[in-house]
């Protein structure tokens, strides 16, 4: 996975500043959610502008959390990031087990079912009380399919840029 070593990976994003020293109002992305505490330094950015921020400090807040970032020292330049992306190098997540995936891997990735036929492309992934799934897009048609390795899903190919699934899409 060397080619995402440069990667930028979303792990939440600015809801507003908080109080009046440049403390800012965060949304984790990450499970759990306090683990966007433990990556540093954070990026910000919204569409291709991104900043490196060490972050100084953090704490829960109610649902979600609120960081003390460096440069940051009052209200205005807090508020200034309201709705940018927080996100890290790809480098900065731990490594994983051999079945286990990032959900931004596999995102964008062409799903087929065992005959080899297109079912579509990843566009997101959501959890349930069950197991993730995958949603996958043909068209204008979504599909919900079980990411259950070893059932549901039997390969996971980043060379090939596919996804192969015990799955049979409605005629």
């Amino acid at each position: 996975m060397d080619a995402w070593a440069g990667r930028r990976v979303p792990i939440g994003r600015v809801s507003g500043a908080y109080g009046v020293h440049g403390w800012l109002k965060v949304r984790s992305a990450t499970e759990p959610p306090s683990r966007i505490l433990e990556y540093r330094p954070w990026q910000l950015g919204r569409g291709g502008d991104w900043k490196s921020f060490d972050v100084l400090g953090g704490r829960p807040h109610g649902a979600a959390f609120v960081a003390q970032l460096a440069g940051l020292e009052d209200r205005e330049s807090a508020q200034r990031l309201a709705g940018a992306d927080i996100a890290v190098s790809r480098t900065q997540l731990p490594a994983l087990a051999p079945d286990e995936y990032y959900w931004c891997d596999l995102v964008g990735l062409e799903v087929e079912d065992a005959n080899g036929s297109p079912l579509g492309r990843v566009q997101r992934l959501m959890e349930t009380g069950a197991h993730d799934v995958m949603v996958v897009q043909e068209g204008g048609t979504e599909v919900l399919i079980p990411f259950v390795p070893g059932r549901s899903v039997r390969r996971v190919d980043f060379e090939t840029g596919t996804i192969v699934v015990d799955w049979f899409a409605d005629p």
